[in-house]
């Protein structure tokens, strides 16, 4: 199974980071957050990405490029013939296709521009720029088994803000980490069909605007439940929180 993955946005959001590279590119523990997000689907055994490259995509590919210089000591032999040498080599068994979707694309549009690289089977699709511990190979049961056009991950973020529990002007209850209203929302990490192109019509079509709201209104979307870790990277408050997880050797989504 192929895993398509989306990088062509500005993440104006995290403008501190992204004035100089894509946000897929922004790193947490000296890997990019893309990085990350192939290291969780590989864990499940999906090892062919399709990235769908926009804004400074060129960093992505060089990235990609030039991995045992990102990853693995090395050894430029200038007194001999100019050569490299890798010195433990840390391999991955990924095959990686990185595809120009755009600057302007919308979601959608960037999922449509790589319609060439998908194939015939069911496939996995998500952002650049989140992170959970979802179970890849239960929401790809639980797609096969529904048999419908499209499955997302829903999930329950946590309050953002302190909740108090007040008694007129006495605070009789403070917790930090509220749970949020128990809606569940988008969580990416999405298993479709390759029939999900066919509801795309051009660049300008929003996945979540466009394509979903119609998938839904068809009943062909359903819902894979993850009531675990899950952390977008939209703010720089995110990356934060994401790096003092990785340092202290409390990432959930390491499951690698």
């Amino acid at each position: 199974m192929k895993a398509v993955i989306l990088a062509g946005g500005l993440g104006t959001r995290l403008s501190e980071e992204t004035h100089l590279k894509p946000k897929p590119m922004v790193e947490v523990g000296g890997k990019p957050i893309l990085w990350h997000i192939l290291k969780i689907y590989s864990s499940f055994g999906i090892d062919e990405f399709i990235i769908c490259c926009g804004y400074k995509g060129y960093l992505i590919k060089e990235f990609f490029a030039n991995y045992f210089m990102y990853t693995c000591d090395v050894t430029f032999h200038l007194d001999e013939d100019n050569r490299m040498e890798v010195h433990h080599r840390k391999n991955e068994p990924w095959k990686v296709t990185l595809v120009d979707t755009g600057e302007e694309s919308m979601t959608g549009g960037r999922l449509g521009r790589v319609r060439d690289y998908l194939g015939e089977d069911s496939f996995c699709f998500t952002y650049g720029d989140g992170v959970a511990d979802v179970d890849i190979h239960a929401s790809i049961d639980h797609h096969r088994r529904l048999g419908k056009l499209a499955t997302l991950t829903a999930v329950q973020p946590p309050g953002r803000y302190g909740a108090l529990n007040l008694d007129d002007d006495i605070v009789r209850q403070f917790q930090e980490k509220p749970d949020g209203d128990n809606a569940w929302i988008n969580g990416g990490f999405f298993v479709l069909q390759p029939d999900v192109i066919n509801w795309i019509e051009g660049d300008k079509t929003s996945f979540e605007a466009d394509v979903l709201p119609r998938l839904a209104a068809a009943g062909e979307l359903t819902a894979y439940k993850h009531q675990g870790f899950w952390q977008p990277m939209d703010t720089l408050r995110d990356k934060v929180r994401l790096e003092t997880l990785w340092e202290t050797g409390q990432a959930p989504w390491k499951v690698w």
